[in-house]
Parts: C-alpha cells; structure tokens; sequence
C-alpha cells in the first residue's frame, strides 16, 4: 500500500520521502514503485520522460531526519494499533506543526491511532483502496477533531493526484469497509450453510463485480483478512459470523495470491482455476461450524446467492446513514463503485437497493434472520424505511445527522 500511495505522489510532481524500517524493506518498496511506473510505460499511460522525472521525485530514508520539512505524512504500516500509536507519537515529535498526519488504515478508529498524541486537530485518515496507484477513491476520514482545514487540504492534495475524495466520519471501518464488511462474512457464512465457495464468486461475477468474495480474499491475503475480521468482530459483535475458514486456511499453509497457494491456483500467464484440495479444509469449515439446518447443505438459486451477500451490505449501509458516517446516499453509491468495484451501471449500492426495493430487501432479512440468525437482524433504519415506503437515499433528518457536520 505505502508503495502505491507513494506511486500516486510522484506521478503527480509531488516530492515523496518513503521511511522504511530497514535497507532490505526500503529497497523492496523502490522497486515496487519502479516497477508501477514502468508499468504505466509498457502501458502507453506515461512517457519515459515522465517516469523518469516522476520517479527523481522520491528519497528513501531509514530515520525521521527528513521530515523536518515535510507537510503531509501518510502511515501505511499493518492494522497493528500499538505499532500506529508509536509511529504517531514519533511523527508529532519528528514534524512542523503544520503537517498532516494521516493514516492509511482501513479498519481502525482513528481516536484509537492518535489518542497518545496531542496532535488531534491534524490527524485524519487517508484511506486508499488497493492499488492504491490505480483505483480512484480517496476517503478521507475526519474525527470530531480534525480541523476543517485539514480536511480540505487533503481533499486538495486528493485531487492534484486525480484521486475523487469522499469524505467520511470515523467509525470502525470508516464508510466503505464498514458498510461492506458483511460481504465476505455473508459469503463465508453461506459456505458453512453448504453453498460451493466457487459457485457464490461465479454468482458475484455476473451480478457485474470484478471477482467474487472468495477470489477477493486470496487476492488480500489471509493475514488481512484475520487482521481485519477481529477489529469488526470486537466492533460489531451483535452482527458478526465467525467463519473458521481463513483459520484454517492459514493453518493448512496457505495466504491466497501471496504464496500461490489459495481458494484457487496461480500460474504465470493463466486465469485463476479453483484449487480441488481445498474441498477437505471447507467440509472442515463446515463441521465446525455446524449450522446446516438438519446438518444438510441449503439449496439456492444463484440470484439468492447475490441477495444473501449483497442484501447485508445494504442493511449495513442503512447504520451508516443513519449513523451520520456519510453525509448523503450518493457518497456511499459513489463510493461503493469507485471503493469496492460494485457494478457502475447499477448505480451504486444504495441506488440498487432502491431500485430492488427497501421492502423487498427488509423481509427477505427478515425470514433469513428467523432461519439463520442475528447477522440477518434488519436494522431499525432499514425497517422504518421499508415499512413506511420511504427511499433509502432520502435525506436522514437533521437530528441524526449532526455528527455529520463539521
């Protein structure tokens, strides 16, 4: 991540000091930007002359001697709220007091990150979507702290790197993870239910997503995805399902794309092809999670498979307005398609959800709720707005959405 967001920088005449930990760890970080700006050349995105000044544009460095001058600092070191509370400190002390402090994390409060600080007013999170050099999203996350013009300084610094800025309140997960945290959770808990792993990502696929779920999680890695379903299951405990799937994933020697070894296979100069020895680690899954009803596999049509995955990213996406955490629906649309690659053309997540109907959406959880458990639970925003006819993307009234406001 830290080399993507670093790419995006010098592409766009912004000098760039990257800090690693140590010589080998920095000079992996070079090359993986060298590599992302030859990349953009074998392309025809970008001249030689270009990629040559761009990349003149970045220093690498081991210690904080060179931040003395810096006006912006962008954390992107794993989801570990130790490590992050010590890198803030560091930073207050090593920079002007007039830089920015962000934060690349994708899951973790920002009170959390900076609350051994005193710096409040200048931390605020610049959370990139992977690669960071390529997908367009910026959300920018602001606490109840962070100054205004903090705010649009990085909404400015967003758009010179021709990222599109959505701005966000904090919360676990942000806006984008957070509405979308059920996705993997519903895919995962729908393969405990007996559905193949491969049929629900083929589903996805012609729904109008990239890649399905299962593709997704090899493509982040196993580790992250451990990373991150902890902080949404401390978070969100009354609506979590914990799968033992990447567990046992991890434990069988596997990490997805990273070490080849995956939910499918990785050969050089060929599609992913499902992996067969993985069946043994899902039947596995399956009997330790043992929620089958009768202890025999569910059956469902491919457009309940999309609805069962897709219809708790809408319930989650209804706290998310209500909660303020996005000032209006077409942030979250936005978004969803720029954030996630949900499908453009069916307009965003709560767009679809209006065009499939709050209602339709509200009683299908419902009955799942009463089959499979809580994780269906319909929200109380969701269900106010299903049963009274009311559009999810309408305006939340004034009283709720103060938190949204700078």
């Amino acid at each position: 991540m830290g080399s993507g967001i670093a790419t995006a920088h010098i592409l766009n005449n912004i000098y760039v000091v990257l800090k690693e930990v140590n010589s080998e760890y920095l000079l992996k970080g070079i090359k993986t930007i060298e590599a992302n700006v030859r990349g953009l050349v074998t392309r025809g995105k970008l001249t030689q002359d270009k990629a040559n000044n761009a990349l003149k544009m970045l220093k690498g460095v081991l210690d904080y001697s060179e931040f003395k001058d810096v006006d912006m600092v962008i954390e992107a070191v794993i989801e570990s709220v130790p490590l992050k509370q010590k890198i803030f400190s560091e930073l207050e002390k090593a920079c002007p007091p007039h830089c920015i402090l962000a934060t690349n994390t994708s899951t973790i409060d920002l009170n959390i990150v900076g609350e051994k600080t005193s710096s409040q007013d200048r931390i605020i999170g610049a959370h990139f979507f992977s690669p960071a050099h390529v997908m367009p999203l910026l959300e920018i996350v602001r606490t109840e702290r962070t100054s205004a013009q903090v705010i649009l300084d990085l909404m400015t610094v967003g758009k010179i790197i021709k990222k599109v800025p959505v701005v966000v309140g904090n919360c676990t997960g942000f806006a984008v993870n957070r509405a979308f945290f059920p996705y993997s959770q519903s895919a995962r808990l729908l393969v405990s239910l007996g559905v193949d792993v491969f049929r629900i990502d083929s589903a996805i696929r012609s729904f109008g997503l990239p890649i399905g779920p299962f593709q997704l999680l090899d493509l982040a890695g196993y580790g992250v995805a451990a990373a991150t379903s902890k902080e949404f299951d401390k978070a969100f405990p009354d609506r979590s399902f914990q799968s033992p799937l990447v567990d046992l994933l991890l434990k069988s020697g596997r990490n997805g794309k990273a070490n080849g070894k995956g939910l499918y296979t990785y050969e050089k100069g060929s599609k992913p092809k499902p992996d067969p020895s993985v069946l043994p680690i899902i039947e596995e899954c399956r009997r330790l999670s043992n929620i089958m009803p009768g202890g025999k596999p569910i059956s469902v049509t491919e457009k309940e498979i999309v609805e069962m995955i897709l219809f708790p990213v809408v319930n989650e996406s209804c706290r998310v307005l209500e909660e303020g955490i996005v000032v209006r629906a077409s942030d979250l649309d936005v978004a969803s398609v720029l954030g996630m690659s949900f499908p453009s053309y069916r307009g965003g997540i709560v767009f679809w959800a209006d065009a499939v109907g709050a209602n339709y959406v509200y009683t299908s959880l419902k009955k799942w709720s009463q089959l499979y458990g809580n994780f269906f639970k319909p929200s109380r925003f969701l269900e106010e707005r299903a049963t009274k006819g009311i559009p999810l993307s309408a305006p939340v009234s004034s009283s709720s959405t103060s938190r949204a406001r700078l």
